[in-house]
């Protein structure tokens, strides 16, 4: 399956389950995550997607771990059930 149609049924997934969703740019950063995810009790996370198979670029893997040492949480998605199950279980904790 193609990037963008993983993209598009785990972000409408996401905005069913009631998370706001916004395609993330930084155009004095590149390499950062391609979507930002913020549930309903403020928590926010980032999903990278890629194509099925494919896997984050070396400057992507390095703007991920920036992010996640400062605390926030970073997925990279390859396929629908995972990015359902992943915000499944960030809701799970609300």
């Amino acid at each position: 399956m193609l990037e963008r149609d993983i993209e598009a049924k785990v972000c409408d997934y996401a905005k069913q389950r009631g998370l706001l969703v916004y395609k993330f740019t930084s155009p004095a950063r590149a390499a950062v995550p391609d979507r930002m995810f913020i549930m309903p009790n403020g928590v926010i996370f980032f999903i990278e997607f890629k194509r099925e198979g494919a896997k984050a670029t070396a400057p992507q893997k390095r703007e991920h771990e920036r992010l996640r040492g400062h605390g926030v949480a970073v997925y990279v998605v390859d396929n629908v059930p995972e990015g359902k199950g992943i915000i499944d279980l960030l809701m799970g904790v609300m």
